[in-house]
């Protein structure tokens, strides 16, 4: 200090010790670490348990510091062991493939649309005393406010043909959709000769009369590996097409 600074006595500290230790928030930081869905309140009595009494807050600041925040988890699909396997060995298969090859796939998938309401937390800017005015709230309806199931495709080239579906989804049901827009589709999209189809593993679509369909029709089928909705990009096509609805 007298080297530094020419006086040996404390100089005045930029502001107050931080309550928890250094010890302490390696502590913490290790055990979120593990287990990351450990609450503070559960930190809170750790600590207090070691003669430590802080708030809720001076724990998320010490996380904070050091590139810790919280966040709400993503939601992916449930996935078992098989599904990984067969997960991995279809990015395997399918990871030196030509663009050419994605270009010949007719990618389809079913959908449902709320027509009323919205099931995603918003927000809206408002002041205090202000939040009951129409343009701050949002308008519900007992039992839902319904809801329409459509079937889509698309390719490289754009989108194919969208089919409303009208009461229960059956195997026969599905076979008449794509009897009535898949080859439509492709000829609309002018997919070349030896174009493949995709479609997942949901029971109506492996079922034995849509199978027989498809083979009958000499239609390639993309093998698809079960539980991956992520691996399908029509799932953005429609996250595009819900936040126009929604608007």
């Amino acid at each position: 200090m007298w080297k530094e600074h020419g006086i040996t006595i404390n100089l005045p500290r930029p502001g107050a010790p931080r309550k928890i230790s250094d010890r302490g928030v390696r502590t913490i930081i290790r055990r979120v670490l593990q287990l990351p869905r450990t609450t503070r309140g559960e930190l809170q009595k750790d600590l207090e348990s070691a003669g430590t009494v802080v708030s809720k807050k001076t724990i998320s600041n010490a996380f904070n510091r050091h590139g810790l925040h919280a966040r709400t988890p993503r939601k992916t699909p449930f996935l078992k062991k098989k599904h990984v396997e067969a997960r991995l060995e279809f990015a395997t298969q399918h990871l030196d493939k030509p663009m050419t090859f994605w270009e010949k796939i007719l990618w389809s998938d079913e959908i449902k649309i709320e027509l009323f309401g919205c099931h995603k937390t918003q927000h809206v800017w408002r002041k205090n005393g202000t939040a009951h005015p129409p343009q701050n709230t949002i308008p519900t309806v007992k039992f839902g406010g319904g809801s329409i199931m459509a079937w889509g495709c698309f390719s490289a080239c754009g989108t194919g043909r969208l089919h409303i579906i009208e009461g229960i989804m059956t195997g026969e049901k599905y076979q008449d959709i794509l009897d009535q827009n898949l080859v439509s589709s492709a000829r609309l999209l002018k997919m070349k000769r030896g174009w493949i189809f995709q479609q997942d593993n949901d029971p109506k679509h492996t079922a034995k009369v849509t199978l027989n369909w498809l083979k009958k029709k000499k239609i390639k089928l993309l093998e698809w590996p079960s539980q991956s909705p992520d691996l399908n990009p029509n799932e953005n096509l429609w996250k595009d097409l819900k936040i126009r609805v929604q608007r």
